[in-house]
């Protein structure tokens, strides 16, 4: 989405959400280096992780909470940035906004949201991979910025070593390093 609004002349930072627990963002400044993007980090009250965190126990399952943090992160964002602009692609299942969401977003911050809804799993790796140098490995604490890292690494504090593999399996990420 970043290399998209550069190409439109826009002013891109990046930004990571982070809420204190873990120093999740160190990944995404990495990646924002060596595209040669300003990066920075909005931190978020610790409030927003526990509850999301009690929110995916209650549940069993990851997509209420991660939508509810998403939604925070939206919100704090649009009181420092006119465009609000993020990955989310038409195939997640989250976190996702619905068109209503998006709609009331808009018009109560008075900013642009834009992500990369038109666009499914295929075409962004196919474009990404024509764009960047891709690294893909399973995914962890050392190489992801996603909500996800936090929020595992506070259930594993609370529940015990592990745990959280019970709400979040085992996948894989894909991670830019650099242009080709």
């Amino acid at each position: 989405m970043a290399t998209i609004l550069k190409r439109l002349n826009l002013e891109v930072e990046l930004v990571t959400v982070n809420f204190g627990v873990y120093r999740s963002w160190v990944p995404a400044l990495e990646s924002a280096k060596a595209l040669g993007f300003p990066h920075s980090i909005l931190r978020l009250d610790r409030s927003i992780l526990d509850e999301a965190v009690e929110m995916i126990i209650d549940d069993g399952f990851p997509n209420n909470g991660i939508n509810f943090v998403h939604r925070q992160a939206l919100e704090a964002t649009a009181g420092e940035y006119d465009i609000v602009a993020d990955g989310t692609r038409r195939d997640d299942r989250t976190p996702k906004l619905t068109r209503d969401e998006i709609r009331s977003f808009e018009d109560r911050n008075s900013v642009e949201y834009i992500n990369l809804t038109g666009f499914g799993y295929k075409t962004i790796n196919r474009l990404a991979s024509q764009l960047f140098i891709l690294k893909r490995e399973k995914s962890d604490i050392h190489n992801n910025s996603d909500y996800e890292i936090e929020i595992r690494y506070l259930i594993d504090k609370i529940r015990g070593m592990g745990e959280s593999l019970r709400f979040f399996p085992e996948h894989y990420q894909t991670r830019v390093i650099g242009w080709k």
